[in-house]
């Protein structure tokens, strides 16, 4: 861009900005207030106290929760999803011995979508990858997919996580080693003479992620402190579901979806983890596909819960 372009552009952003200002009363300070997020020195992950006064782990945290903050879309999305989301997940982590925070992992991998994909095809809530879901018991492959199904991708995460617990004996490094893979954090380890992720030099992104999981804690645990101010109607709510048993292929799964009463569309949201239009099963392995209760499919026939009541700011 050319100076004079530059220049001109300065100017008419200003001249609206100034026009917005003299319409609504109000200054351009009073427009770029921004708020600065402020924390305590001490935090928890798991049970285990991570104490932030070193300078570079306060930084770390810093700048992971205003960048949250600020995140505005993502993060808000996230809690509303989490009342839908949390009350499946949270229960099979306490069945399989994983703590309760690592529900944040889930947030910050997927902002609690089902359908999720990266661009390094990890796959579902919990971002599993293709290799790493057959290693833990999941069926990968083009009509099924059990990465996106919620219950079974949880109990697979559990297990990576219990396996990496017993290698490092502290869920900080477990949760780096989710990002970067136990290999690649047990060489890093050895290599730096460090004992935790947290006396570890490691590349922008898995030095980032533990931070940001902690940051996404800290905002669930109070939101409007940080700006999101949400009532309970806005939540997204638990969906109730029947499950019908498969064990014979289904050659059109629009007509099964008919004949369950509900669209094609709706199945596969239910159902995230059938990938075509049809179902495979010559092996007469046993399925069970969720169908919501009707009552369910609407926003305005429902009692609204909330599962964690410092989400909301209508308490009552």
């Amino acid at each position: 861009m050319g100076l004079n372009r530059f220049c001109m552009t300065v100017i008419f952003t200003f001249s609206l900005l100034t026009l917005a200002c003299g319409q609504q009363n109000v200054t351009v300070n009073e427009l770029s207030d921004v708020m600065i997020p402020e924390f305590p020195l001490q935090t928890k992950f798991a049970n285990e106290s991570i104490n932030l006064d070193r300078l570079d782990l306060y930084e770390r945290f810093d700048r992971e929760l205003t960048t949250l903050c600020y995140m505005h879309s993502s993060t808000s999305l996230a809690i509303k999803r989490a009342n839908r989301y949390f009350p499946i997940l949270e229960p099979i982590l306490k069945e399989e011995g994983i703590p309760a925070d690592f529900l944040y992992l889930a947030v910050i991998e997927s902002t609690l979508h089902p359908g999720a994909l990266s661009p390094a095809k990890a796959a579902g809530i919990w971002q599993i990858m293709a290799r790493t879901g057959k290693e833990y018991g999941l069926e990968v492959n083009d009509d099924i997919d059990e990465r996106y199904h919620i219950e079974k991708a949880t109990r697979a995460a559990c297990r990576y996580l219990k396996d990496a617990y017993k290698k490092y004996g502290n869920w900080a490094t477990v949760v780096a080693s989710y990002n970067a893979g136990m290999g690649r954090i047990s060489a890093e380890l050895d290599k730096q003479l460090a004992d935790h992720t947290f006396d570890l030099w490691l590349n922008e992104e898995t030095s980032r992620y533990v931070f940001r999981i902690l940051a996404m804690k800290e905002i669930f645990s109070n939101p409007s402190k940080y700006g999101y101010k949400i009532k309970s109607k806005q939540l997204y709510q638990p969906i109730e579901y029947s499950q019908v048993k498969v064990d014979t292929t289904i050659t059109d799964l629009a007509q099964f979806a008919q004949s369950q009463g509900i669209t094609y569309a709706q199945l596969k949201e239910a159902n995230p983890w059938l990938r075509t239009r049809t179902m495979p099963d010559k092996s007469r392995k046993v399925y069970y596909i969720k169908i919501p209760h009707k009552n369910d499919l609407y926003y305005t026939k429902r009692k609204f819960i909330t599962y964690r009541k410092e989400w909301v700011i209508d308490k009552k």
